[in-house]
C-alpha cells in the first residue's frame, strides 16, 4: 500500500519506470478506497494505519499461497507489525469530539484504534495467527525492526512463519503541523535524496507486509520463494532525539552487524536501498556510514538508490515497504533510480543511480542488497536481503 498504488507490483514497476507518487507535497495513497477492501465492521473499528496493514497482509498471504488456510499450526505463526506513531487520525478525531461535544461522546474505540499494536492485532485476528504477536514502535525504523524481530523469532524456533512489516497513516493536520514546526518537511514538496538541493523529507502513507517462513519448510510445501532475509543488525546513535550522529559510526556498525549475521562481506553487496530521506543531515550521515561499513572504494562501486524519492517517507512503514521494493529489485535484477537527483553535492560522492533504472549485476551468485532504516530517537537498522537462489 503506497502512493504508487495498491499492491507490491505497482510499487516496484512504477518506481523503476521513473514515476513519482508524490502530489502537492505529500505521498497519499490516493488509490485506496477502504470500502473496496474491508468489511463495514473493519471500517468502523480500525484506524487508517491498521486498514493499510490489513490490506497489505492480505496480498502477502495470498501471494504466499496460503489460500485462506495456513500451512502451519496457528500457534506457530507469529505477527509483528511496526509503526512510528500509530492511529494519529483517531486521536485527532476523538480529541475534536471531546472538545466540541464533551468527554461522554468520545468513542470507546478511541484507544483501541490508536494503540500502536492495533495493526498487528487486526492482522492476527483476521488470519487467526495465534503465535507471538506484537507491535514495534521505533519511529522510522519500526518496519525494519519488525522484520528483524520476525527473522529472529523463526531462527530461535519460536515460530514456523511470521507475518511482518510496517504501517503508517500520518497525513493529518497535527502530523503536518508538527513536522513543519520542526522544519523537517520539504518546503518545495519535492523528495530528492542526496541531491545538493535537498531541503527536507516529504511525508507519505501506506504499509508493507511480508510473509517470512523457515526456508526448508517453505521449500517442502512448494512455496514460491521471492528472497531471503539473510542478516539483521541494529544499533543506537545515543546522540540526539532527531538528528543523526554525523560521523555515521553507529549506523555503519548496524550495517556491519547485518553483513556478519548473513556471513557476507562488502564485496558480496550488489545494491543498497538507502534510507535516503532527502534531508541535509541524514543523507550526509548515511553516505558516511556506507563508506565506513563497506570501505570507501567499495562503497563507491555499489549502486545506491532511495525509494523515498518516489513515494516520500512512510515513517514507520518505510523500512518494510523498502524491503518489499528491494526484494522485487533483486528478483527483477533491475535497480530503480533515485528520482530528482540531478545536482550532485560535492560532499556526497557515491553512485546514487540518477536518471533511470539500470541492470543489477550480481557479484557472486544470488544478488545481495542492504536496506537501511534510520530513525528519530537514534535507531539504526540494516537488513541484508538476498535474491531467490
Amino acid at each position: 500500500m503506497t502512493p504508487l498504488g495498491i499492491g507490491a507490483r505497482p510499487l516496484y514497476e512504477r518506481w523503476a519506470a521513473g514515476e513519482c507518487g508524490i502530489v502537492d507535497g505529500s505521498g497519499a495513497s490516493r488509490d485506496f478506497t477502504p470500502a473496496d477492501h474491508l468489511s463495514s465492521k473493519e471500517l468502523r473499528r480500525l484506524d487508517r494505519f491498521s486498514q493499510f496493514a490489513l490490506v497489505a497482509a492480505g496480498e502477502a498471504l495470498e501471494q504466499a499461497g496460503w489460500d485462506g488456510e495456513a500451512p502451519y499450526d496457528s500457534l506457530r505463526i507469529g505477527c509483528v507489525i511496526g509503526t512510528g506513531i500509530g492511529g494519529i487520525e483517531t486521536v485527532e478525531t476523538q480529541h475534536d469530539v471531546m472538545r466540541q461535544r464533551g468527554a461522554k461522546m468520545v468513542s470507546p474505540l478511541g484507544v483501541p484504534q490508536y494503540m500502536p499494536n492495533a495493526a498487528a492485532a487486526a492482522v492476527a485476528m483476521k488470519h487467526q495467527l495465534r503465535g507471538q504477536m506484537y507491535g514495534v514502535v521505533s519511529a522510522c525504523s519500526g518496519g525494519a525492526h519488525a522484520i528483524g524481530s520476525a527473522m529472529r523469532m523463526i531462527q530461535y524456533g519460536d515460530a514456523d512463519a511470521v507475518v511482518t512489516g510496517g504501517a503508517e497513516a500520518t497525513l493529518t493536520e497535527f502530523g503536518f503541523a508538527c513536522f513543519n514546526s520542526m522544519q523537517a518537511l520539504s518546503p518545495t514538496g519535492v523528495s530528492r535524496p542526496f541531491d545538493a538541493r535537498r531541503d527536507g523529507f516529504v511525508m507519505g502513507e501506506g504499509a508493507g507486509v511480508l510473509v517470512l517462513e523457515e526456508a526448508s519448510a517453505a521449500e517442502a510445501r512448494g512455496a514460491r520463494i521471492l528472497g531471503e532475509v539473510a542478516g539483521y543488525g541494529s544499533t543506537s546513535d545515543a546522540h540526539h532525539l532527531t538528528a543523526p550522529e554525523p560521523s555515521g559510526g553507529p549506523a555503519a556498525r548496524a550495517i556491519e552487524l547485518a553483513l556478519a549475521d548473513a556471513g557476507l562481506t562488502p564485496e558480496d553487496v550488489d545494491y543498497v536501498n538507502a534510507h535516503g530521506t532527502s534531508t541535509q543531515l541524514n543523507d550526509a550521515a548515511e553516505t558516511a556510514a556506507l563508506k565506513r561499513a563497506l570501505g570507501e572504494e567499495r562503497a563507491k562501486r555499489i549502486p545506491v538508490s532511495s525509494t523515498k524519492s518516489a513515494i516520500g517517507h512512510l515513517l514507520g512503514a518505510a523500512g518494510a515497504v523498502e524491503a518489499v521494493a528491494t526484494v522485487q529489485a533483486l528478483a527483477a535484477r533491475v535497480i530503480p533510480p533515485t528520482l530528482g537527483y540531478e545536482v550532485p553535492d560535492p560532499g556526497l560522492d557515491l553512485d546514487y543511480v540518477p536518471g533511470e533504472a539500470r541492470p543489477l549485476v550480481s557479484s557472486n551468485g544470488a544478488p545481495v542488497a542492504v536496506s537501511n532504516s534510520f530513525a528519530f530517537g537514534g535507531h539504526n537498522v540494516a537488513l541484508v536481503l538476498r535474491g531467490a537462489r
